[in-house]
């Protein structure tokens, strides 16, 4: 790969949720505030929103590393689950004996029972979903029932949901408003802005090791930001591909033409962001032709 071409430790720009890549930007850091305020007044149910490639499940990671300790969390990664699994999957993370095997009514007093040992222990518990759009309607429904669980002051288990907006498309139907009514904290993750892409791509190079010259200039940044439309996944794709061209080039700083060759070979870049790299390319090429002319002829 090119890790020894640029004098890399590791790959900058994989996939993977890497916490260790995280870089503190206002809206995820804004979303970890008020997932920690919402957590310690001990809401119910906690929602956070963003579009495919936003950074939900980085956040989600990062969130479960740094929990308080009194805290117990139940993390389920793929919610595709029917009730019956769904509840199943919550006493195996909360160490219920025999969740996969016992009645369904028996597992339901046993979660409890775990939920009040907890709470005499000096525990919150908190149950974290991700991708929780995945969730089937019957099952949204178990969720909100397992919030009905509570003492006098306090609910014995807390939910926090990272989705796409389509979770929000769901829970607008009218046999959701219980649930909706239900959810008091709420963020919505946007994409970044064209400082925010520059900082990010600096920051994960330097965090992978890079100690060399600029290898991506801030018009290349730039540009990266608007084909990628500031979504952290798909600057990370072209950044993968476009540090892979060099190398296979023999080339050390990134240019126009190595984005340009990203993105056509990137099926997730919408069509209309590739049509203005081109235009953008023809626009520069255009003022080439206008400077040789002026030079040549008006001179």
């Amino acid at each position: 790969m090119y890790l020894y071409h640029f004098g890399l430790g590791e790959l900058p720009f994989t996939l993977t949720p890497n916490t260790n890549f995280y870089l503190p930007m206002t809206m995820h850091d804004e979303a970890l505030a008020v997932l920690s305020t919402a957590l310690q007044t001990g809401e119910g149910f906690i929602k956070v929103i963003g579009e495919v490639g936003t950074g939900k499940t980085l956040l989600c990671r990062k969130l479960l590393n740094e929990i308080p300790a009194h805290f117990v969390t139940a993390y389920i990664p793929n919610p595709y689950l029917n009730p019956d699994e769904l509840r199943r999957a919550v006493a195996v993370e909360l160490g219920v004996k025999q969740a996969q095997r016992i009645s369904l009514q028996l597992l339901t007093q046993r979660i409890q029972a775990r939920l009040l040992e907890l709470h005499s222990q000096g525990h919150s518990v908190v149950l974290i979903l991700d991708e929780a759009q995945a969730l089937p309607e019957d099952s949204l429904e178990a969720l909100r029932l397992f919030t009905n669980l509570e003492t006098e002051t306090r609910k014995l288990l807390q939910v926090v949901l990272f989705a796409q907006p389509e979770l929000d498309e769901r829970l607008a139907k009218t046999e959701f408003r219980q649930l909706r009514q239900r959810i008091t904290f709420a963020y919505k993750l946007r994409a970044m802005n064209a400082d925010e892409v520059q900082q990010y791509i600096q920051h994960r190079l330097q965090v992978a090791g890079y100690k060399g010259a600029e290898l991506f200039p801030v018009k290349i940044c730039q540009k990266i930001a608007r084909v990628s439309q500031g979504i952290p996944r798909l600057v990370n794709v072209l950044c993968h591909k476009m540090l892979m061209l060099a190398y296979g080039e023999g080339h050390y700083k990134m240019t126009g033409k190595l984005l340009k060759a990203a993105v056509q070979d990137t099926e997730s870049i919408e069509k209309y962001s590739k049509n203005k790299l081109l235009a953008f390319s023809c626009l520069g090429m255009l003022s080439a032709i206008l400077l040789t002319y002026y030079t040549l002829v008006v001179k």
